[in-house]
């Protein structure tokens, strides 16, 4: 039987309390790997990417030669290095003859595989070959658009899971409500056909129009290429299943003669009923009837004192 361990220090019950379930889960954490063998280009298209996620990203440059996430068995290593970095989404880079500059990008779900993508990387553009404004350069942990272009995205299964897994790696955090103002990039993903699709990062530049809706201009920042679909891997029904369960939102229950007052708080009325003191059997113990006899006793002292002096002047 498994045995359930408990943790003996307070730094470890912290550490599991952040990674327990939560109904506002925190924002997803990219690992990024290199496989046995990696190219410049593969190189150089992780660097990319771990810049894009900086601050939400965790990057190992050792070789992993026992990582093969498409093969039974070869997850074990992913799996570990996702429990031990908290993350739930991976970009894996390896390169070989038959499948060069090859990069796989997947999602976790409680730290076990949940589905792949596989593409190869062609026409590579870093950042640095992109010459533009720096001040248009966009915030670390901005909130981005996402712009995706063409049918393929809609009919083509391969492309629909490739847009899936691209929008959960580089959305961020999950928001409410968001300021046109603080928005400053711009993913744009092109079926070129149904097998490719350009990827390209802009700056998003915002001017004046004459309306209350401003003008939005696109500065290509980089980096882009093309990405090219290989092979690709989707979760079993009893996976998804289980990944998609969520909290039941269910109406909280109005408790009776409870309100909340903005500057009071909470507030309870309590109903008494009468209390009826006026028949109630009052015991001999009572402090206020001992004082009442004591003041009895002194007033008949005081006559029986009257008393005996007019006996003794008569």
């Amino acid at each position: 039987m498994l045995k359930i361990k408990t943790p003996k220090t307070q730094r470890a019950a912290r550490a599991l309390e952040k990674r327990a379930s939560k109904l506002v889960e925190n924002g997803k954490k990219t690992l990024i790997l290199h496989g046995t063998k990696t190219s410049g280009v593969l190189n150089e298209v992780l660097t990319q990417i771990y810049h894009l996620k900086r601050g939400n990203a965790v990057k190992y440059t050792k070789k992993n030669k026992e990582i093969r996430p498409f093969e039974s068995g070869g997850e074990t290593s992913l799996e570990f290095y996702s429990l031990k970095s908290d993350c739930s989404l991976f970009v894996f880079g390896s390169h070989s003859k038959k499948r060069p500059n090859n990069l796989v990008l997947g999602r976790l779900y409680d730290h076990h595989v949940y589905d792949l993508v596989e593409v190869g990387v062609e026409n590579l553009k870093p950042m640095e070959s992109f010459v533009y404004d720096k001040k248009l350069a966009p915030k670390i942990g901005s909130k981005p658009f996402f712009a995706f272009i063409g049918e393929g995205f809609e009919g083509v299964e391969e492309l629909k899971h490739l847009k899936e897994v691209l929008l959960d790696l580089f959305r961020g955090e999950v928001v409410e409500n968001l300021n046109l103002a603080g928005v400053d990039r711009v993913y744009v993903c092109t079926a070129i056909s149904p097998t490719t699709v350009f990827f390209t990062h802009c700056a998003l530049r915002l001017k004046r129009s004459g309306t209350t809706i401003p003008r939005m201009e696109l500065v290509e920042i980089g980096p882009s290429m093309d990405f090219v679909v290989r092979r690709h891997c989707l979760p079993n029904d009893s996976l998804k299943k289980e990944a998609m369960k969520t909290a039941s939102q269910q109406s909280k229950k109005q408790v009776k003669n409870v309100s909340r007052d903005v500057v009071q708080g909470k507030i309870g009325k309590i109903y008494m009923p009468d209390q009826q003191v006026g028949g109630m059997a009052l015991s001999n113990d009572i402090k206020g009837l001992k004082r009442q006899r004591q003041e009895a006793k002194m007033k008949n002292s005081a006559k029986e004192d009257q008393a005996k002096k007019r006996m003794t002047d008569s």
